[in-house]
């Protein structure tokens, strides 16, 4: 069943070492199938360049496995308490990216210091409190947590990013890591200064609204 999602699936984990985010078996990318409600996860434990599309894991909101000969990943509860609460949210990648799993270790939110961060994240990318891995609280403090932002750090664990679509979840992640470096050595080398309120939203309105859409007729859209 829904083999064509299990091969984007199994792509979309594909990328996560491509970008450099995950190391060994760490880290994983979910979808929800829009029509049954069921997800699709990466099976845990399992080196990434070892899985086929075979191997990827239906589970029920519930948490039940439909399908799938490997357990589901650890961090399926997490997943799905997201996915219970966020009707929005079609895919959610998890990663332990090292720059911004650098801020989540010291309870630390990515400060919005810089325009990219404002385009991407509309403000700081939010720090969580600690929740144990393989319950439901994890989803629960990312819930509670995320607001408006697709990225949250999980405190002394991870990142978390989320999207209406796997490609929108991914790219959050692949940015957290990108501006959580800059940033990072930006702090060593002096005092960072947040972007005023009004630049922050200037900035994430023509990114989300007018950044790659076709040009005006009165010039190009950058």
């Amino acid at each position: 069943m829904l083999e064509d999602l299990k091969q984007q699936v199994l792509e979309g984990n594909l990328a996560l070492p491509a970008h450099g985010l995950v190391t060994w078996t760490s880290g994983n990318v979910s979808v929800r199938d829009e029509e049954t409600g069921l997800v699709v996860i990466k099976p845990s434990g399992m080196v990434y360049d070892e899985m086929t599309a075979a191997d990827m894991v239906v589970v029920d909101l519930d948490g039940r496995v439909v399908e799938g000969t490997r357990g589901p990943s650890s961090d399926t509860s997490s997943h799905l308490g997201v996915y219970r609460h966020r009707d929005d949210v079609r895919s959610i990648v998890h990663t332990h990216s090292r720059y911004a799993t650098a801020f989540a270790a010291v309870g630390r939110e990515i400060p919005c210091c810089m325009t990219a961060i404002a385009d991407e994240f509309g403000g700081p990318v939010p720090c969580g409190g600690y929740a144990r891995i393989g319950g439901d609280e994890i989803g629960e403090e990312i819930v509670r947590s995320i607001g408006s932002s697709p990225a949250i750090l999980m405190r002394q664990h991870g990142v978390f990013t989320i999207g209406a679509t796997m490609q929108k979840a991914i790219k959050a992640a692949v940015m957290v890591e990108d501006v959580a470096r800059t940033v990072a050595i930006a702090m060593s080398l002096g005092t960072v200064e947040d972007l005023p309120s009004d630049e922050i939203a200037a900035n994430h309105d023509r990114y989300q609204n007018r950044y790659g859409t076709a040009a005006a007729s009165t010039g190009l859209t950058t």
